[in-house]
């Protein structure tokens, strides 16, 4: 089958401009051609082993959710946001989808990765948690504290005016972050927040009168049809209205390209050669969408049409299993920055494998209908799951097996 052509600024703002290029890079690495990594197809099998014993263990009825925010949310057994609706419910399903947005927008914003020192103490349940769990239970602390709303009479919000104002040392205190207690990325968050409300209040049409993320809502439901909306519609309107807020990317015809990045083997003609594009933060926005939207009584379809999420637990995956090797070993031991070829070929080859694996998985769960175990559910089952549980095994502290000079907008 032909890779189709992406060759204008706006068509690398899509799921299938992610798919094509990372196909491309992993057709690169079968053939040898890539300067950091070998690729082992032969691997596939144990790996998806691995994931469906991490699959079964954990969901035994296969009653498995998407990979979404909300799972962090409820970590430790506690239905935050459940609990929250229940003791103050909002006036229709429309602005309880609202405010899910904001809360789920934010959070995901500041999901990059936190270092593996950082901890959060949660004051409500005395617990403690780290990493993703730890920033995703942070945000929500923040967020029903009103930190994020400029209303103090409607703390449960997110608007422009907060968010633009936001200081590095307020998100520092809502994280509990200091010298003893480290959070990688802090300035870089920050400035995401900052640009966020700079975006939402300059683009009434994305954000609404109110200048609220949540009006995102508004907007995926305009795209809706008989109640149904498309998730590549879903994801479009995120890459739409949030491709300003990202920091120092490539910029092409006027269109900010976001999470896209450069390779010499990436193909393309025109003024997109080279280019490889991959919306993770946008991609995991749009997956963490998918309930609320659901909840508001819309039916996301086409959930296939994402990707899977090019982030160091998949992408570990694969390298704790053998399906990707280093061509020189000693690489493992440096600090990449995003930017670099070796990062870009580990994301590209991580979403291409995980098209490649998910039907191994649904094959050893015997599961003929991918519709009934999409990628957003393998995610969750999963994948990323299971590369944390190898990375554990592993490493000290479950550390990733590459490691990333984050400047806290990427993973």
């Amino acid at each position: 089958m032909p890779v189709p052509e992406f060759s204008t600024a706006r068509s690398l703002l899509s799921a299938r401009a992610v798919r094509a290029r990372a196909e491309t890079l992993l057709q690169a690495g079968l053939d040898g051609r890539l300067d950091h990594f070998v690729v082992d197809l032969d691997r596939l099998g144990p790996c998806a082993d691995a994931v469906v014993e991490t699959i079964r263990e954990a969901y035994p009825d296969l009653a498995i959710p998407y990979h979404a925010r909300w799972r962090h949310f409820s970590v430790g057994g506690f239905e935050r946001w459940g609990s929250l609706v229940h003791a103050a419910p909002f006036e229709d399903p429309a602005e309880q989808a609202r405010a899910a947005f904001d809360l789920v927008v934010v959070s995901v914003l500041l999901d990059a990765g936190a270092g593996p020192t950082w901890r959060y103490e949660e004051g409500r349940t005395g617990e403690t948690y780290s990493r993703s769990e730890g920033l995703a239970v942070a945000s929500f602390d923040m967020f029903v504290s009103g930190l994020f709303s400029s209303a103090p009479e409607d703390p449960f919000r997110a608007d422009a005016r907060a968010l633009a104002s936001l200081t590095e040392a307020e998100l520092a205190e809502g994280f509990q972050a200091g010298p003893t207690n480290p959070l990688v990325g802090l300035s870089g968050r920050t400035a995401l927040l900052n640009r966020l409300g700079q975006v939402a209040a300059a683009d009434p049409e994305g954000f609404g009168p109110d200048a609220r993320p949540g009006f995102l809502f508004d907007r995926i439901k305009a795209r809706s049809r008989d109640g149904e909306v498309p998730a590549e519609a879903v994801l479009e309107v995120l890459l739409t209205h949030l491709g300003p807020i990202w920091p120092g990317r490539i910029v092409l015809d006027g269109v900010d390209l976001g999470d896209t990045w450069k390779h010499p083997l990436a193909g393309g003609t025109g003024p997109t050669e080279g280019l490889v594009p991959f919306h993770k933060l946008s991609q995991w926005l749009a997956y963490s969408l998918l309930e609320p939207l659901e909840e508001a009584g819309l039916t996301v379809t086409g959930l296939d049409a994402l990707t899977g999420l090019p982030e160091y637990r998949n992408g570990g995956l694969f390298l704790d299993t053998g399906v990707l090797a280093l061509r020189r070993p000693e690489e493992a031991a440096q600090a990449h920055p995003v930017e670099s070829r070796l990062v870009v070929e580990w994301r590209a080859l991580t979403v291409a494998l995980l098209d490649r694996l998910a039907p191994l998985v649904r094959e050893r769960l015997e599961i003929e209908d991918p519709a009934d175990l999409p990628l957003a559910k393998v995610l969750e089952g999963g994948t990323w799951a299971t590369g944390r549980r190898l990375a554990k095994s592993l490493r000290p502290e479950g550390a990733p097996p590459l490691s990333i000079a984050s400047d806290g907008t990427v993973f």
